[in-house]
């Protein structure tokens, strides 16, 4: 194989720091009236911290961000972005983050279908809003101990736990991003590419804290399945045999991650650029907001105030979520690795 003819690459830059993923932004409640059991009408408004902010309240939001908010399609449900916004402007008071725009996530959405987009970049300066797709932690299906696995469309489960393959709600700021040769493959006009992506390393404080140790961030949804190796010995990206990964692209916008969030390659290259500077993400659910929903779905209680916050699409699939914390998960996944580790992989070889 001759040189490549063309590149694919989730987009690059860097910055740093960590967070902590309180709800104690969330001086306003969101009320929403959707169905649990068959039963209509049950309304739920956002769950208050016990933190929450006594003073320095974050200003108010301002009324072109407001027509934003809602349940539609393309609106950020108001506990989002209340804590969103409270957490962005608490980094910029501390000097943390310079970041014109802040993000966020509600993975309690749909990842696709008419709700599907649920991944939101805020830049207040340039009255921006947009709303993007983006994928969940998929979990995983121990057999013979646990089956935390999570469907394509709706998340039910959620943790902390490393190797648990689950997204954890809460705050966080960008750090670093790295950009990384992943193969070759064949593009749409039938030439060799090169593979490089991109992905953007979180930091967080709390239940978010492990977000390095659990390697999350954001990367472009995209892979290369059914690797094997080809000899290239020309290319720069050949190992010690001469040898280069050669697969298919996959794009699994529309799927689930192990964890991180994931977005399409078009979107990943218009966001990534952005995050030039430290900037935060806040990611909802949190694990009390989890917890919260499953007492009230359990005790079928019906609030009209005072209550937790839920897609209405999602919570019906799915019945009732779940938080795995990491002291729970984590013990039952170390027995699940007990086995010794395998000896190294040896260099891959190819024919010439």
């Amino acid at each position: 194989m001759g040189q490549a003819a063309g590149s694919l690459s989730g987009v690059a830059t860097g910055r740093s720091s960590g967070l902590n993923g309180s709800s104690g932004g969330d001086p306003l409640r969101f009320g929403l009236r959707f169905l649990i059991g068959g039963v209509l009408g049950v309304t739920i408004a956002a769950w208050p911290a016990a933190g929450a902010f006594a003073v320095d309240q974050p200003p108010d939001i301002p009324a072109w961000l407001k027509s934003h908010v809602g349940d539609g399609e393309g609106q950020i449900a108001s506990v989002v972005l209340q804590r969103a916004r409270a957490l962005y402007l608490r980094k910029v008071a501390a000097g943390v983050v310079k970041n014109p725009c802040y993000f966020a996530m509600d993975a309690t959405r749909p990842s696709d279908g008419g709700l599907g987009k649920r991944f939101y970049e805020i830049c207040e300066a340039d009255r921006s809003f947009r709303a993007m797709s983006a994928g969940h932690g998929s979990g995983r299906n121990i057999k013979g101990a646990l089956n935390f696995v999570n469907g394509k469309e709706c998340a039910k489960n959620f943790g902390n736990a490393l190797d648990s393959n689950l997204t954890t709600g809460g705050a966080y700021v960008t750090a670093e991003t790295k950009t990384s040769f992943k193969g070759y493959f064949r593009n749409a006009a039938k030439r060799e590419a090169i593979l490089m992506r991109s992905f953007v390393q979180f930091d967080g404080e709390g239940e978010t804290a492990n977000a390095r140790e659990r390697a999350i961030g954001g990367h472009p949804a995209i892979v290369l399945k059914g690797i094997h190796y080809r000899s290239m010995a020309r290319s720069p990206y050949a190992n010690v045999n001469g040898c280069v990964p050669v697969g298919t692209l996959v794009d699994y916008a529309s799927g689930r991650s192990n964890g991180c969030t994931s977005w399409s390659l078009s979107d990943a290259e218009q966001i990534i650029p952005l995050l030039g500077e430290p900037a935060t993400v806040y990611i909802y659910p949190e694990s009390q907001d989890i917890k919260a929903v499953e007492q009230a779905v359990s005790a079928r209680r019906s609030f009209s105030s005072n209550g937790p916050y839920w897609n209405a699409l999602c919570l019906k699939r799915i019945g009732t979520p779940k938080f795995w914390s990491r002291e729970v998960l984590e013990p039952i996944l170390a027995r699940y690795h007990q086995d010794p580790e395998p000896a190294a992989s040896p260099v891959p070889t190819c024919k010439p």
